[in-house]
């Protein structure tokens, strides 16, 4: 008896498995059927395949910042680099030695300077697993964390930022290297009865978003950072007021058109960091109808942060757990039909695809600094892309007809190609990537020998040399190519020749999104 019961037991497991397996087998096939019907692409997990291409550019993108850092370099990577700007903010009684040089010059442009820090900590949090797997990682957080120190300092009480360091008259009456520059540097600041709400709310913006990027590695520097956000939103949303009007010989640099963008682009910002339902409430119900400029497609740059805020707030109707409301009449909803519109803009077989192209399919907007607006574009397009495909969504639809992930990534790939020399001119415009690239960028430091005993205005012979820069001012992206697609070498082409740190900043973030494939994070929290 006690044989014929284990016998039975036996087999009546065996049935129960079978059951289960064919039970196990119907769900996997419904599954895939039911994904194949959606078209929804596979969820990728982590970091895929290494892109050789994009890796390589990408550890070469991320070496400006090192060129451009001042104050006292520590693990100095640049052999023509050193110390500088040591006084840079001591007739305040300030320490703002650190922070970056804005481009080919030696200012330190606040309001530039903070959107390099607040996109290239967007960049860590989507990308910073795939970053990590090509140990890009640490420097990316080495860069911005060399900023915030900088903002931190810049932010001594509650209603004062320093918004400036150098004169630029002063500044560009010479042509010396950073390490003997001799001029006085002056500081300018925003306050009550100066506001600056632009540059206060982009430097709140990053430090929100720096915030995140260093909460699990270092929670005290992460607070402080929260904190400094907070104060510097209260004090942009109280004190309403450009500073180009405050400030006005700021607009020949940096003229901002409007400071609304940047109120809902830190609020933005400081929602992820904070889930406070405030901060939400402020971009949707509060302002969204009168500042965001639904329906209406604008250009990513560090004047204008809507379309960054309509592609960031979309993250939240994508991945949102908190059963937040998507209905037709919401402003959340408003934000992604128009990161919608915009990425429709950008395919370029859409039926609503931008004209604003070059003959060889360069986003082409400005002749100055051309190469902002298309790389900065296609960072965004792959950030979308990977929400899409991250939260299972197959499609977008353009006036009537769809595009996939992979639609919005293969626009995404070709306007990093076209930086990277596939281009008519075959010119890599990522100084130091490939066989051929700029030799003659409007860079100071780059075009003068690290030997030479040039002061301030004998050392124009440099800017006037014939011969290619002695120094290389590696990772730089410069202006770009003109309309017809022409680029002239030249140090004196300043629109064409000249990198910025901003520049560079977008650059990451494309490089990072496309050196291989991965999942973005649901929270970055």
């Amino acid at each position: 008896m006690g044989a014929e019961k284990k016998s039975g037991g036996c087999w009546g497991w065996i049935l129960v498995l079978i059951v289960a397996g064919v039970i196990a087998a119907a769900i996997v096939i419904a599954i895939r059927m039911k994904t194949r019907h959606s078209g929804a692409s596979p969820v990728p997990g982590p970091p895929g395949a290494i892109d050789t291409k994009y890796s390589d550019a990408l550890k070469i993108a991320i070496q400006f910042f090192d060129v451009q850092k001042s104050g006292k370099l520590v693990n100095n990577k640049i052999p023509w680099r050193g110390d500088s700007a040591l006084k840079d903010g001591s007739e305040a009684k300030l320490d703002l030695s650190k922070g970056m040089y804005d481009a080919g010059d030696h200012m330190k442009f606040g309001f530039p300077m903070a959107f390099t820090a607040t996109v290239m900590s967007w960049a860590i949090l989507e990308y910073g697993d795939q970053m990590d797997a090509v140990h890009q990682l640490e420097p990316a957080r080495d860069a911005v964390k060399w900023i915030t120190d900088y903002l931190i300092n810049a932010h001594p009480r509650d209603n004062v930022l320093y918004i400036q360091v150098g004169d630029p008259v002063l500044d560009h009456n010479c042509w010396d290297r950073p390490e003997t520059m001799s001029e006085k540097r002056p500081l300018t600041q925003v306050n009550t009865s100066s506001p600056g709400t632009e540059v206060a709310a982009e430097t709140a913006a990053a430090m929100a978003a720096a915030s995140l990027v260093f909460k699990s590695t270092d929670s005290t520097y992460s607070s402080t950072l929260l904190e400094h956000a907070k104060q510097l939103f209260d004090f942009s949303d109280k004190y309403r007021g450009s500073y180009s009007v405050s400030i006005p010989e700021v607009a020949t640099y940096y003229n901002s058109t409007g400071y609304r963008d940047e109120l809902l682009w830190a609020a933005s910002w400081l929602y992820h960091a904070t889930g406070d339902d405030a901060y939400l409430n402020y971009v949707t119900v509060e302002n969204g109808k009168a500042f965001a400029n639904w329906g209406s497609p604008t250009w990513f740059s560090w004047d204008d942060k809507l379309p960054g805020t309509q592609v960031l707030l979309s993250r939240i109707s994508f991945f949102s757990a908190k059963g937040i409301s998507n209905s037709e009449n919401s402003g959340l909803n408003m934000y992604r039909k128009t990161a919608e519109a915009i990425m429709c803009g950008l395919i370029p077989d859409s039926p609503t695809a931008t004209t604003s192209r070059t003959e060889n399919g360069l986003i082409w907007v400005s002749e100055w600094n051309s190469l902002q607006h298309p790389v900065a574009s296609a960072f965004l397009a792959a950030v979308y892309s990977d929400y899409m495909l991250t939260s299972q969504t197959a499609a977008l639809s353009c006036d009537g007809k769809s595009y996939s992930p992979s639609d919005l990534r293969k626009f995404a790939a070709s306007q990093a190609d076209y930086v990277l020399g596939d281009n008519p001119m075959k010119l890599s415009y990522l100084v130091g990537y490939g066989d051929k690239f700029p030799q003659y960028v409007h860079h100071r430091g780059a075009s003068i020998p690290t030997d030479s005993k040039t002061s301030c205005k004998d050392g124009f012979k440099w800017l006037k040399s014939k011969d290619p820069n002695p120094n290389v001012a590696v990772g730089g992206l410069v202006g770009g190519p003109f309309l017809n697609e022409t680029f002239i070498d030249d140090r004196n082409n300043t629109m064409q020749t000249e990198p910025s740190t901003y520049n560079s900043a977008v650059l990451v973030g494309l490089l990072s999104g496309l050196v291989t494939t991965s999942s973005v994070v649901r929270s970055f929290t």
